[in-house]
């Protein structure tokens, strides 16, 4: 039964019309078209980012161009969207005060500025606040670090642990260390959280 010559090339053929009238051209188009509503959707979405970042930097270079009023401090806004973050940064002559030892101060305001921008938009804010280019000088300075680690970390086979960093500092080192071809790992609670860099194996 459904061995004869006929029945098999029967069964074929009535299932590649089947087939045929499933997926037929105007699905086709319609799947096309559908998949053009995505891409424009995610175009959307993109710009949707990008407009929300701008938003949350304008929002921050205003909160921070009153801090300055108020503390009577002369300096200039640059905002940037950097990634998924707005960037802001306060360039002057007279912005120490600001930045404080090792960068305390600059930590504590970054933090009320995003707080600023989540009362405004209601949305948790990942900003970033440089003063006086500390960050970008700091980041430069942590990225030779991290290279640094792991080329002595590959040298002597044994795991490295750096001292105490913010999670900003700490992002730069894991950065640096896995472009080295290492891996690393953050341990401890804040602010106490380090890195720790393992070698190969």
């Amino acid at each position: 039964m459904g061995d004869g010559p006929g029945e098999g090339v029967g069964t074929v053929v009535g299932q590649e019309q089947e087939l045929s009238s499933a997926v037929d051209g105007d699905d086709l188009v319609e799947a096309d078209d559908d998949l053009d509503d995505v891409i424009d959707d995610e175009e959307d979405d993109d710009e949707e980012d990008l407009s929300t970042l701008e938003e949350e930097g304008e929002i921050a270079a205003d909160y921070i161009e009153g801090l300055l009023d108020i503390a009577d401090l002369d300096g200039d806004i640059d905002m940037d969207v950097e990634g998924d973050r707005a960037i802001v940064s306060v360039v002057g002559a007279t912005l120490d005060e600001l930045v404080g030892d090792d960068g305390e101060v600059l930590e504590a305001l970054q933090e009320l500025t995003r707080l600023a921008v989540h009362r405004k938009t209601g949305s948790r804010a990942r900003l970033m606040l440089d003063v006086g280019g500390f960050r970008a000088k700091r980041r430069a300075d942590l990225a030779e670090l991290g290279r640094s680690i792991a080329a002595e970390v590959s040298r002597s086979g044994e795991p490295k642990k750096l001292r105490a960093m913010s999670p900003f500092e700490r992002k730069i080192i894991h950065d640096a260390v896995a472009s080295a071809g290492l891996r690393s790992e953050s341990e401890g609670e804040e602010p106490n959280r380090r890195v720790v860099v393992f070698p190969v194996g």
